[in-house]
């Protein structure tokens, strides 16, 4: 062994480069490179060819609509209503469907998969950073050394993973807000700040990521956790508290401005599709069913471990062949023992912040998290869908994999032929496992809606319409009763009043508008029915479009939750509420058979609950500035604010007077 002064340094002991016309080539960033494209393509071909537009992802577009036809951030025309739960996945499609006029359903179909494929080679890059020789970081073993995918292929392996990159819901910008934030991260991780003083251009790289991190609620709700982690790992490393204060100004500026704006407009802390899902209580038995249903069928547990393997195998390496480098102790890792007092601790502690190892920790950490938070919720039901981002942002730290085949055959080496033979054994059992899974049909019948209300969406509506691709809003005219819908509305949209669904397919019962209608209630119609997507993409703007969940119907949506309903799907306002609201004739035979008369009345005087009230105001009195003054006063109140969806009951909490029954 050399003696420390003879060492070699980091740079010395990377493998000589190959030189291609005079300049030098490195075989990780070729490799990287390939891998990239290469992964790039397949998941690209594969979104393709699974390309479709859910029903859920059709409700933003209602938006979308109205936002184009000048009548607010709304899903109906004078309801201020946030029914979309990503906020920066509205307006992204609002602002492309403006820029290129072209119809919406493409538009967000363009956009989803183009973020879902620049998602996955964005993150390989990230990756790649922590392997960069120069950056100081140290090679993880002599020799020439290669980047392949392994997380990377994990991730496009699954069939859902596919079906989701066009299925027009934000999956595909979540990952893609993850990659972006992993790149950053990484970056940041790797700059030479120990006197916490940046220049220009690591000023405006930092104050980015913090851009980027702050965007995590507007990204989805639940992403909060990761963006407030990565900034608290920031704000705690080795900073000026002028940076620091700028920082926080560029992470607050947008989330903090639209919060105050949705507290004022809409009245509530939350989207509310926040309120309608309603995340109190937990259903682990739910999540933990709902977990096995995406783990199964695909063997998912192999990947997961070699990943783990192979993390740990190339930690070992690293941290051996940075050993082996260091010239001296200030290369070396640093010594607690040598410092003393509680500031020269807090010192090294905040300086070891800035680091790789530190970013490893915190994206496997909160993608731990939102992991527990989904099992906790009791998962969706979406096949796999709500549990992709945990498992992309899991798979981050090796999306790609260094090998190095050492350069020499010594004694020294041998470590270094072990891990490189590892290595590769644990990349091809996961091409392998990718090849095998790629085709996997992850629920059998697409029909068949599982014992936990689990279905696999994308097959269910193509068997269900007949449509391989189903993109635009005439393509799920196919599906149950929504043709004989658009029939029903033209044929009663001047007449006002209630569409509600029939058990016959091919009808909807139509409940009218008193003559004349009711003192205050508005000559419209609406429709009523549990597919908010195609229902709404298919009807005029100035139709009503409403459902029983409370996606887009607030008063649903601040009913109680069913302890024991379909995930997903366990809030189920009664019809009586919607003949009651809409002011539709409340008797019979004009009343459709299936809805009570006592219950309509009921709902009538329960809707007259002074609170009650004062929610419905908060979304459908006009917009003045004493309205969002009182909404911004009342949005917790608001937010946390629940109705009893049997109306009987309801008049019991509000201590009103239960009407006679009707003759």
């Amino acid at each position: 062994m050399p003696s420390v002064e003879q060492r070699p340094t980091v740079e010395q002991q990377s493998a000589p480069r190959a030189q291609v016309l005079g300049r030098r080539i490195d075989p990780a960033t070729i490799s990287l490179a390939i891998s990239a494209i290469v992964v790039a393509v397949i998941f690209g071909y594969g979104a393709w060819q699974r390309r479709w537009i859910a029903d859920d992802g059709l409700i933003v577009l209602r938006t979308v609509r109205n936002l184009l036809a000048g009548n607010g951030p709304v899903f109906n025309k004078g309801e201020r209503v946030e029914a979309n739960t990503s906020t920066v996945w509205t307006y992204l499609i609002w602002f492309w469907s403006w820029v290129t006029d072209a119809r919406t359903e493409y538009v967000v179909l363009w956009i989803a998969l183009v973020l879902s494929i620049a998602a996955v080679p964005l993150a390989m890059y990230g990756t790649g950073r922590l392997y960069r020789i120069d950056k100081g970081i140290g090679p993880v073993n002599r020799g020439w050394m290669l980047l392949l995918p392994l997380g990377a292929l994990v991730y496009i392996a699954l069939p859902p993973a596919r079906d989701f990159a066009t299925s027009g819901l934000e999956v595909s910008l979540c990952i893609f807000w993850a990659a972006l934030l992993w790149c950053q991260l990484v970056a940041w991780s790797q700059r030479e700040t120990s006197t916490g003083r940046l220049d220009r251009k690591q000023t405006a790289t930092t104050l980015l990521l913090g851009f980027t991190a702050g965007l995590a609620p507007l990204i989805r709700p639940e992403l909060t956790l990761v963006g407030g982690c990565a900034l608290l790992l920031v704000v705690c490393a080795p900073m000026t508290w002028r940076m620091r204060l700028a920082f926080a100004a560029a992470a607050g500026i947008v989330p903090v401005a639209y919060q105050i704006f949705r507290m004022g407009y809409y009245g509530l802390l939350v989207p509310n599709t926040a309120v309608a899902k309603d995340a109190s209580g937990s259903k682990f038995e739910q999540g933990f069913r709902y977990l096995g249903n995406m783990f199964s069928p695909y063997l998912l547990l192999l990947p997961l471990i070699v990943a783990v393997v192979a993390a740990g195998v190339a930690w070992y390496l690293r941290n051996r062949q940075v050993a082996l480098a260091a010239d001296d102790a200030a290369t070396g890792p640093i010594n607690l023992s040598k410092t003393s007092g509680f500031g020269a601790r807090a010192g090294v502690f905040s300086r070891r912040l800035q680091t790789p190892s530190a970013v490893v920790a915190l994206i496997v950490v909160t993608g731990l998290i939102e992991a527990f938070y989904w099992v906790r919720q009791g998962g969706d039901f979406m096949h796999a869908r709500v549990l992709l981002v945990p498992l992309f942002l899991l798979m981050l730290p090796v999306m790609v994999i260094p090998i190095t085949i050492p350069t020499a055959l010594g004694r020294d080496q041998i470590a270094g032929w072990v891990g490189a033979a590892v290595m590769t054994g644990l990349w091809v059992t996961t091409v392998v496992w990718a090849a095998s899974t790629s085709s996997i049909a992850g629920m059998t019948n697409g029909t068949e809606i599982g014992r936990g209300g689990i279905v696999d969406e994308r097959r269910y509506y193509i068997q269900n319409i007949g449509i391989e691709h189903p993109i635009t809003a005439e393509d799920y005219l196919g599906y149950p009763r929504v043709r004989a819908m658009v029939e029903s509305i033209e044929k009663h949209q001047d007449t006002g009043g209630v569409l509600l669904p029939s058990p016959n397919y091919d009808e909807w019962y139509f409940d009218p508008l008193p003559v004349p209608p009711p003192e205050g209630v508005a000559k419209q119609l609406s429709v009523f029915y549990l597919n908010l997507g195609m229902t709404s993409m298919n009807a005029p703007l100035d139709v009503r479009v409403i459902d029983q969940m409370g996606l887009a119907y607030p008063i649903a949506a601040h009913s109680d939750r069913l302890p024991d309903g379909r995930i997903g799907h366990d809030k189920d306002l009664d019809p009586e509420w919607v003949v009651a609201e809409a002011g539709a004739y409340p008797r019979y035979p004009v009343l459709p058979p299936f809805i009570s008369q006592d219950g309509v009345k009921q709902a009538q005087v329960a809707l007259t609950c002074k609170p009650t009230q004062d929610l419905i105001a908060s979304y459908s009195a006009p917009w003045t500035f004493d309205r969002f003054r009182h909404n911004l006063r009342q949005a917790v109140g608001f937010t946390s604010y629940r109705i009893d969806r049997n109306p009987l009951y309801e008049l019991q909490r509000c201590n009103l007077p239960i009407p006679p029954p009707v003759p």
